[in-house]
């Protein structure tokens, strides 16, 4: 019975697996040193608030991977041997495969800040993680300040986590705006405010030099680089993004990038090993994606894709139109298409920016300037339906018609304040137009009409 055997047991791995097991009798391991069974990643940031607990996170029973046939090995792969097809665990044991799944996930950079593995600084990704934070700072009397260093999506969960213990909490951000590397400027500045009036001490345009030792050798604070200013603290929060985690393929053979890289078909450069999740690096760029992506659903997909094609129905990862959803606090946010910062911005790209003069509501709408096709549209405080947008990217609408029908978009309940009026007027107040809002056509939404 040919063997595979997949390492990691993240959203990716794990849905290689089910999937495989759906269109298959093969014999599935999956490897991984974090936890002994799957949990929802996203969900930690809620067991340290203490909305769940961390059993809440596990999507399936712990009977499920008996039942279904799926073996479970907790364990560090130090080698792969691809000669051998085999691999070595730290403890010594062996385990040969058939055909393999890198699914290894990330881990949080670290670019040589002195005092940067001290007792007291840590990420927030794993578990592990998450127990660490617990460790570290269970409250405002063990943890009096805490510093976060780097201003993307876990950097602001980790903020939210310790303000929601009272924490104290200054944040480090090298920008001269939050995220404004992937934010247009008036998305940055709303979050900017946001931050502040949730009495975080924001510092941006500024750089963590190093981290100081107490004389117990754990963190007692850092200091800013480009001021000398030192920061006392109990806790360092390192949230300056992840990166794929490869070490241990280094001597492999398997060819590696920043992640390692795959085809479309999610094949390696070494026959029977494949590679999916946060680890994959696309040879080529799909679209306007990058070659690696560390997004919860394309894990997801890349699963699907390579399970299909180990199964014998060969298959490219299509991800199709980008889209994401987080919270900066208490500002929801999603983005469907492409809407780029302004250092970002492509030549043919123009933004249509409203924001509401009440509320922390906001959208900016990106498309094309000389034909007026929709490219994609980030909204804060609205939510919006991912169908209705993928299905105007997919057909190529242009800006007046989703203007025009922004309504069927509108995710909110009936009752609830809608704000495509104002939307729209300042749209034709700007660009000279005369659009009227539709009313909301429930055949629009759920048809192709």
């Amino acid at each position: 019975m040919e063997h595979i055997v997949i390492i990691g047991n993240g959203i990716a791995g794990v849905t290689a697996a089910r999937h495989i097991r759906k269109n298959s009798d093969k014999r599935i391991t999956v490897v991984s040193t974090e936890t002994d069974y799957f949990f929802s990643r996203t969900a930690l940031m809620y067991i340290y608030m203490g909305h769940m607990k961390f059993e809440h996170t596990q999507p399936y029973e712990n009977w499920f991977w008996k039942k279904n046939r799926i073996d479970l090995v907790k364990g560090y792969v130090n080698t792969v041997d691809h000669l051998n097809k085999s691999l070595i665990l730290a403890n010594g044991s062996s385990i040969a495969y058939d055909k393999l799944i890198l699914a290894t996930g990330s881990k949080p950079n670290k670019f040589g800040w002195p005092g940067q593995d001290l007792p007291g600084v840590q990420g927030l990704y794993s578990k592990q993680d998450l127990d660490q934070l617990e460790a570290n700072a269970p409250d405002n009397k063990t943890c009096k300040r805490a510093v976060i260093v780097g201003g993307g999506l876990i950097g602001i969960e980790m903020a939210e986590m310790l303000r929601s213990r009272k924490i104290p909490v200054t944040f480090l951000v090298r920008e001269d705006s939050f995220w404004n590397g992937v934010l247009p400027a008036g998305e940055s500045a709303l979050i900017n405010e946001h931050i502040l009036e949730h009495h975080i001490d924001l510092r941006l345009g500024v750089n963590l030099g190093e981290i100081l030792a107490d004389e117990n050798g754990r963190a007692r604070a850092v200091v800013i680089k480009e001021t000398g200013e030192e920061i006392a603290c109990d806790v360092v929060g390192l949230t300056a993004g992840v990166s794929p985690n490869v070490d241990f393929l280094k001597d492999s053979g398997i060819e590696l990038g920043r992640g390692i890289k795959v085809n479309r078909h999610l094949e390696t450069n070494i026959k029977d090993i494949y590679a999916i999740g946060d680890c994959a690096e696309q040879h080529e760029s799909i679209g306007n994606r990058r070659p690696i992506e560390a997004v919860w659903y394309t894990g997801r997909m890349m699963g699907e894709t390579v399970a299909q094609t180990i199964c014998g129905n060969k298959i490219e990862y299509k991800p199709g139109h980008w889209f994401n959803s987080a919270k900066f606090l208490d500002v929801e946010y999603q983005t469907y298409g492409w809407v780029f910062s302004e250092r970002g911005m492509k030549e043919y790209e123009q933004h249509f920016h409203w924001r509401d003069d009440k509320e922390l509501i906001c959208i900016t709408m990106a498309f094309h300037k000389e034909t007026k096709q929709f490219l994609g549209i980030n909204t804060f405080g609205i939510r919006m339906r991912h169908e209705i947008f993928d299905r105007w990217l997919t057909e190529e609408r242009d800006v007046f018609y989703v203007m025009e029908h922004l309504k069927d978009a509108n995710f909110d309940p009936e009752f609830y304040t809608t704000y495509e009026t104002k939307i729209v007027s300042k749209f034709n107040s700007e660009f000279g137009t005369n659009i009227t809002p539709k009313k909301k056509s429930w055949k629009r939404i759920f048809s192709n009409a």
